[in-house]
């Protein structure tokens, strides 16, 4: 078989093709509640987090899913001794639950991050803390997403 510029321009754009029918038809895929949960599991160790000391702010109704903001502060006293090791974002409506870790050390002081996030839909933002001494904490809020700012 000769290679000629016109058959790898043609495989070239069978490939392209191709191609593009995979990412638009992975772009679909939603997170369930029950993948959700095996990440929630995966991070806390098998073990039930605990409620309290973490605090996930997030808005109740987000009218621009495309940024939504959202902190999480830790109560912890940030020594060698009892610190927060991580903080993980989970959605369990985005394609991928994991939406962010950020890591801390006794250094930083305080276990705070502010960001912004992008939720296709309303779902439930999970804040799930792991601690130096292998405790975790956990806290869920519920957003909204509109339309447009529409109320739907």
């Amino acid at each position: 078989m000769d290679l000629t510029r016109r058959r790898i321009l043609g495989w070239a754009a069978g490939a392209a093709t191709f191609g593009g029918f995979a990412v638009l038809s992975a772009g679909g895929a939603r997170a369930t509640p029950e993948e959700t949960s095996k990440v929630l599991s995966d991070l806390t160790g098998g073990s039930e987090p605990k409620s309290g000391k973490i605090t996930l702010t997030a808005p109740e109704i987000a009218e621009n899913g495309n940024t939504v903001p959202i902190s999480v502060d830790v109560d912890s006293p940030m020594t060698e001794d009892d610190h927060v090791v991580s903080v993980t974002i989970l959605a369990d409506g985005n394609p991928n639950p994991g939406v962010a870790t950020f890591h801390f050390t006794p250094m930083s002081g305080s276990a705070s991050a502010t960001t912004r996030i992008r939720l296709a839909k309303t779902q439930n933002v999970i804040a799930i803390a792991k601690m130096s001494d292998g405790s975790t904490f956990v806290d869920k809020k519920e957003v909204k997403v509109t339309i447009g700012g529409c109320g739907g």
